[in-house]
């Protein structure tokens, strides 16, 4: 059982700049949701001119409510974002998210978790009946204002009556995909499904199913993820970042770093240099 939150930055560009311009935390869910949940995430901000914010998405999906200064606030799902996601934030606002963890929403969905992968649900207000499903449009009312603790309690309320139905295989799928976050060894799917006694196409329609993209995709955005996060400590040698991620080559690294991000990791790490001094 954790008690707080992780800490890391993985997926944030330019994590450093974020901090500066919003104020951005992590809170647990309701212990209950513990088994679904990664964590809530919630940001505010006042800005004086409009913030653009880039995220290397998680093989998670999201569900999100924005409340922006003068607007109605709005709700959706988010499935898995298989590219960049940017977002511009202007004058004052806030968000508060759940990210599941992977194969944490089918117990919700109840269905294939790849309808959602790369696409966005809207949610409309109204209290959720008990037992209804995220398909349905329903919300939780108004989840943004209030304290830090009153918008957590909203949304384990909300992820409450959503009732999710405990699934062995959704279970399987969120422990498979722990083990290749924390293990950089896990280069190859076929050599993890052979570690596990399955077979490859089983895993891959588990992953399907359960975490809306395939072991391979999940492998290689993990993999990215970290040299993102290591170009953000400092200076690095590439070439042992490439070969320590299980990368084929340096350049293999820099075309997928610079394919997925718009930069190349060189590039990415000299933008940060600001960011670092100040």
């Amino acid at each position: 059982m954790r008690h707080e939150p992780r800490r890391d930055s993985r997926g944030i560009l330019d994590p450093g700049r974020l901090l500066r311009q919003v104020r951005f935390r992590r809170r647990l869910p309701a212990p209950a949701l513990g088994p679904y949940v990664e964590h809530y995430w919630l940001i505010d901000w006042e800005l004086t001119e409009p913030f653009e914010q880039r995220v290397v998405p998680h093989p998670a999906v999201n569900v999100v409510f924005q409340a922006q200064h003068g607007s109605p606030e709005t709700g959706e799902i988010a499935g898995v974002g298989t590219g960049l996601f940017t977002v511009t934030l202007h004058g004052v606002g806030r968000v508060t998210g759940v990210q599941f963890r992977p194969g944490g929403f089918r117990p919700f969905w109840r269905r294939s978790v790849a309808e959602l992968t790369g696409r966005r649900h809207p949610l409309a207000a109204g209290p959720p009946p008990t037992g209804t499903t995220p398909a349905e449009p329903f919300a939780a009312g108004r989840i943004c204002p209030g304290t830090d603790d009153d918008r957590c309690r909203r949304m384990d309320e909300l992820l409450t009556a959503w009732a999710p139905e405990p699934d062995p295989l959704s279970a399987e799928a969120t422990t498979l995909v722990e083990e290749i976050r924390a293990d950089r060894s896990i280069r190859r799917v076929d050599d993890f499904a052979r570690r596990h006694a399955v077979s490859t196409r089983r895993l891959q329609r588990l992953f399907l199913d359960h975490v809306g993209v395939g072991p391979k995709w999940v492998i290689r955005r993990y993999r990215l993820q970290e040299a993102i996060e290591q170009a953000a400590a400092g200076p690095l040698d590439w070439a042992r970042v490439a070969a320590d991620l299980g990368y084929a080559d340096q350049a293999h690294l820099v075309r997928e770093f610079t394919s997925v991000t718009g930069v190349s990791p060189a590039a990415y790490a000299r933008s940060l240099v600001p960011s670092r001094d100040e």
